[in-house]
């Protein structure tokens, strides 16, 4: 059993995470309304960044699987982006006086730097949790913590974010319009950012005797072998029908996180007319969801297996977070201003997001099984490989989900700098359906991968007793 100590430091990191989410509900916004590039422009730079990240996180996997050090294969990975990825953050809110082409530019220059900043630390920190356990349950629970932190920092900073850093003036109704105050979440996001990995990175010294240790000999050390070896890795993960069902259920889930993350913003705004104290409730209501995440994830594992755990929470939490949109268009929502408004919409996502938190912790500790039978099939432990789907899928919220969404802003005519009598009842209805109908489908296509997934309880206690069997044989011949 892995001691509380250890997994509150491994979870730790993800407050990293938690910032970069919390402020990722005014990037776009501020690109777009504040500094007036378009909405289409703002997609393609993330896109371009989640291109980068896509060819970038499994080359980062690859290389911390393979490297020895003394401070282990993922710590000095994790060091050495602390820095860069407080500087970044600074950076991607406070650009200069440019042109939109020039906003354009920085943005995308920006976001890849920052991206890969944040890949050099996020691909071995999930890898690291990988290899603190090998129980089928106990990484559930790593995980959890882990999820625990990352979404109730979440929710802290992201009211901190809407209460405190873009308070509503008598100027600014709403205070994500507000420019001047986008030097407070530059200054805050960078320092918090980069101490939480610096802090972790520390704290998790002790546990570097403890983990696997790469089986590959001195002979595949060089360049042409290596590669050679990350070939022969990525191939044997490509047929493996278990993890191709994890990544692109994890993908497609991904995506419509981004455009949800995006898009709903603007209907807070526009279509609903929260203010930012009432846009606060989002966060707030994440809370009972993330403290009931381990017990629920750990019962519902057990009685269910980790695949229909996953399928079962998807399905209810994407039905009841997409359902205020659609009971809008269909004019069975209150007024907007009403209070029956706020307690209606909030009320059904406080329902959704009750069992949210247990989709990614599972997803996780699926990965992890994974990775037991990847060992088992090419004799290498390849977390940091594996792992990059993971860290992929969630800057991947960022990228795709930003590029549909941004394209979606552009179909349906959203204006730059826009004000209340330049939207339409068209744009506004095109918000709700971005936020409804079509955030169904893609969740729909992400449920339909899910089912192929195919290691259970039973198929992971014969993976390691296989392996057990390995290494002790292995320890031998050492000896």
């Amino acid at each position: 059993m892995i001691s509380r100590r250890a997994k509150l430091a491994f979870s730790i990191g993800s407050l990293e995470d938690a910032m970069s989410q919390a402020a990722s509900i005014a990037t776009m916004l501020f690109y777009n309304q504040v500094l007036g590039v378009s909405a289409a422009l703002c997609g393609i730079a993330f896109l371009i960044a989640s291109i980068v990240d896509a060819m970038s996180d499994p080359l980062v996997g690859a290389w911390s699987d393979r490297v020895q050090t003394r401070w282990g294969r993922r710590h000095p990975f994790m060091i050495c982006s602390a820095l860069p990825i407080g500087v970044f953050f600074y950076l991607l809110y406070q650009p200069p006086d440019l042109s939109e082409q020039g906003l354009f530019l920085w943005l995308m220059c920006v976001l890849v730097a920052a991206r890969l900043a944040k890949t050099c630390f996020s691909v071995p920190h999930s890898a690291l949790g990988a290899e603190l356990t090998d129980d089928y349950h106990e990484r559930t629970s790593v995980f959890g913590w882990d999820w625990m932190v990352r979404l109730g920092g979440g929710v802290a900073l992201g009211v901190i974010v809407l209460l405190f850093i873009f308070p509503s003036t008598p100027a600014y109704e709403n205070g994500l319009l507000n420019p001047d105050r986008y030097a407070h979440l530059a200054i805050i996001g960078a320092i918090l950012s980069g101490c939480a990995v610096l802090v972790c990175s520390l704290a998790t010294r002790d546990q570097i005797p403890y983990l696997h240790r790469q089986q590959t000999d001195a002979t595949s050390r060089g360049s042409y072998q290596g590669a050679l070896q990350l070939w022969r890795n990525l191939s044997t993960l490509l047929r493996n029908p278990s993890y191709i069902a994890v990544c692109l259920s994890w993908l497609i889930l991904a995506i419509s996180g981004g455009v949800i993350a995006v898009v709903a913003t603007y209907t807070f705004i526009f279509a609903f007319e929260f203010s930012t104290e009432q846009m606060a409730a989002r966060d707030v209501i994440r809370l009972p969801g993330i403290f009931l995440a381990l017990l629920l994830a750990a019962y519902l594992t057990r009685l269910l297996d980790k695949k229909y755990t996953v399928i079962v929470t998807i399905a209810w939490s994407a039905f009841l977070v997409g359902l205020p949109y659609c009971l809008r268009l269909l004019g069975w929502l209150p007024e907007n201003g009403t209070t029956a408004l706020f307690v209606a919409f909030f009320g059904l996502w406080l329902m959704g997001f009750l069992t949210l938190p247990v989709v990614p912790m599972v997803i996780d500790s699926q990965l992890v099984d994974v990775a037991d039978e990847h060992e088992l099939q090419t004799g290498n432990r390849a977390e940091g490989l594996i792992f990059s789907v993971r860290t992929f899928a969630l800057k991947l919220t960022g990228g795709v989900g930003s590029l549909i969404a941004g394209v979606g802003l552009e179909l349906i005519g959203f204006p730059e700098n826009a004000s209340p009598d330049q939207i339409t009842e068209s744009m506004v209805d095109g918000l709700l359906y971005m936020m409804g109908p079509l955030y169904y489908v893609i969740v729909l296509c992400g449920l339909v991968f899910a089912l192929l997934y195919r290691i259970d309880k039973q198929r992971h206690e014969e993976i390691l007793s296989q392996l057990e069997e390995r290494r002790a044989l292995a320890d031998s011949q050492q000896k």
